[in-house]
C-alpha cells in the first residue's frame, strides 16, 4: 500500500467516524485551588462539533484518490 491510498483510507475512515458521531469531546481543568493540604479544581467538559460537510468532504476526496491511487 503506498502514500496515496494510505492516505485515502484514513481520510475515509475519519469521515466516516465524523459523519457517526459528529463531533468530540475532552475535558479541560479550569480552576484549580490549594488551601494547605486541600485540593480543588474544576473540570469542565469541551464538545467540537464536525460539520457534517467536512465528513462528507473527507469521504469523497478519499474515493477519489483512492481511485486516482488504484491508476498509477
Amino acid at each position: 500500500m503506498n502514500g496515496l491510498t494510505s492516505l485515502a483510507v484514513v481520510l475515509m475512515i475519519a469521515g466516516g467516524l465524523g459523519l457517526a458521531y459528529g463531533g468530540f469531546s475532552y475535558t479541560k481543568e479550569t480552576h484549580t485551588a490549594e488551601v494547605g493540604a486541600l485540593h480543588l479544581s474544576v473540570d469542565e467538559e469541551q464538545r467540537v462539533n464536525i460539520p457534517m460537510g467536512v465528513g462528507i468532504g473527507a469521504l469523497l476526496l478519499g474515493g477519489v484518490l483512492l481511485v486516482v491511487g488504484r491508476k498509477r
